[in-house]
């Protein structure tokens, strides 16, 4: 299935405090063809924001519909609304030639593996407990005990870093940035990827 999609799957998880989310922030800012997973929400839009580009605007019946026929690779409330990653919204991205980015807890990237076989699977580590603990600190959002919490989960989170294909050190952003860079275009040099991307070339090589 994944095997015929032109786009790739790339699974990012990370303890919290670890600069997952500014990381992925940053390669989809230098590269256009990177594009985030899309989710589903019970929520009503706000401002500017379309159906289908930044989320999947549902009803609560809809949601529920999708949620009993195991629509969702992970699905979540947050701040009373639900939020929901749905397989055929990344099928359908990755199906149109986009490479896609999925920031999700290591449990939910282990149950991406197993639906896509082909999701390449991305884990971000700190360069130590003591700067884990120093951002957590330096963000200003939480108190004191949840801080606390994000450090006992990061434990357990951190042990599962071995499940992953690539791990990146976010020690300097700019160097880790550039190694997430890297592991997105060794994707894209891949025989499936550029006999896809080349086809002129491979044809002209008789390499069909």
């Amino acid at each position: 299935m994944m095997n015929d999609f032109p786009g790739n799957l790339f699974v990012v998880a990370a303890p919290s405090g670890a600069g997952k989310s500014s990381l992925v922030k940053a390669l989809m800012e230098l590269d256009a063809k990177v594009r985030p997973s899309v989710s589903h929400t019970t929520r009503a839009p706000r401002g500017q924001e379309k159906h289908g580009r930044e989320y999947y605007f549902v009803s609560n019946d809809e949601f529920d519909h999708m949620v009993q026929a195991d629509a969702f690779l992970e699905w979540a409330h947050v701040h009373g609304q639900r939020y929901g990653t749905s397989r055929k919204a990344i099928e359908e991205r990755i199906a149109q030639g986009a490479d896609v980015v999925l920031e999700i807890d290591f449990q939910g990237a282990m149950q991406v593996k197993k639906l896509f076989a082909n999701a390449v699977s991305i884990f971000i580590l700190p360069p130590s407990w003591e700067e884990l603990e120093s951002r957590l600190h330096n963000r200003g959002e939480d108190a004191p005990d949840i801080i606390d919490m994000r450090l006992k989960n990061a434990a357990t989170e951190m042990a599962q870093a071995e499940k992953f294909d690539y791990v990146i050190i976010n020690e300097l952003f700019e160097r880790a940035l550039f190694d997430l860079k890297a592991v997105v275009h060794a994707q894209r040099l891949k025989y499936p990827a550029q006999r896809r991307a080349r086809a002129d070339v491979f044809e002209a090589l008789h390499l069909t």
